[in-house]
């Protein structure tokens, strides 16, 4: 029997619309963490979804994509709705933006509505915050139950600025048409896994990535003075496998210092963008300020995949994003 095509399936199936009263339970069971809550709250809403995206990204896999991503981003946000009677709207606000930021960088984005007025919400309470580290803890969780080929995948599309497909074909070293089939795997996948992990022992997400980022920071520094770089690599195994984005390989710490080295003396200073960090492997997206005369063919950012074994980065993975 063949496999289903995984990008065109989608991640919740649409229902009919629900008899009065029964959209508020809905909602309720939903932000309880209720999985049946969960699948119902969006197959009732899903066709709305599906009419807001096709209208500004056309019909077709875009349009799905978007609404995809936009109830991704919901889950994590579905706390914050006060008002059950504000669902539609707030829903459609969630596609909207994902269209616009899809339509801007060719790629559509889980996107919250940090800038968008929540219809019928009240005023952020004061351990929001709070709140919003724990719902991303929860998410980070969620994703550690993902199997391990869709995870690399869906820490570069949720938890980078501005990975591309490709990006993420050439780091995970598979097809474009793969990772587009992971990512809807990964999406289905954690419809289901976010509610049933909303109790579970989780550990500081952000913890993790901030000693991370405070690393990549050290490194970056070193090789950009030459202040003996081999001491910030102090996680790093010194025959550490690099492929490079032409696809070429080398093998050893002193190699890959010393690329890196030629690339700060050519011209660009490198400037760490985000860095999103699991137990198994660490991501940085780097921004690249060429200065005046520099070639015009030549990459804006990087991204950095580096996996990790026993606490060690064993394999590190270099993609290109080009202007």
């Amino acid at each position: 029997m063949a496999s289903p095509n995984l990008h065109n399936m989608p991640l919740i199936k649409p229902a009919p619309a629900c008899p009065v009263g029964e959209n508020e339970r809905i909602i309720r069971a939903a932000q309880r963490g209720d999985p049946d809550g969960f699948a119902a709250l969006f197959a009732h809403h899903y066709d709305g979804m599906r009419a807001v995206a096709s209208k500004i990204m056309g019909p077709g896999p875009d349009a799905e994509d978007a609404c995809q991503n936009a109830a991704v981003a919901a889950l994590r946000r579905i706390g914050e709705l006060r008002d059950p009677a504000a669902v539609r709207p707030w829903l459609h606000a969630i596609v909207r933006n994902n269209c616009r930021m899809a339509l801007r960088s060719n790629r559509p984005m889980p996107v919250d509505l940090d800038d968008v007025e929540l219809p019928a919400s009240d005023a952020v309470d004061p351990l929001e915050h709070v709140e919003r580290g724990a719902r991303r803890d929860w998410v980070w969780h969620a994703v550690g139950r993902l199997s391990p080929t869709l995870r690399p995948v869906t820490m570069l599309r949720y938890y980078t600025q501005g990975a591309t497909y490709e990006q993420m074909a050439t780091l995970c070293d598979i097809p474009v048409g793969t990772v587009r089939s992971r990512l809807s795997e990964a999406r289905r996948h954690l419809a289901t896994v976010l509610p049933r992990a909303l109790d579970d022992r989780h550990g500081d997400a952000a913890a993790l990535s901030d000693r991370r980022r405070a690393e990549a920071t050290a490194i970056l520094s070193a090789l950009a003075d030459g202040t003996a770089p081999q001491a910030a690599f102090r996680r790093w195994r010194h025959d550490v496998a690099v492929v490079w984005p032409d696809g070429r390989r080398t093998a050893g710490l002193d190699s890959l210092i010393m690329t890196i080295e030629r690339d700060f003396a050519a011209g660009p200073s490198h400037q760490l963008a985000s860095v999103a960090a699991r137990p198994e492997f660490t991501i940085w997206e780097i921004e690249f300020n060429w200065p005046q005369g520099s070639p015009e063919h030549r990459p804006r950012s990087g991204i950095w995949l580096l996996h990790e074994r026993n606490g060690m980065v064993h394999e590190a993975r270099l993609a290109y994003a080009e202007h």
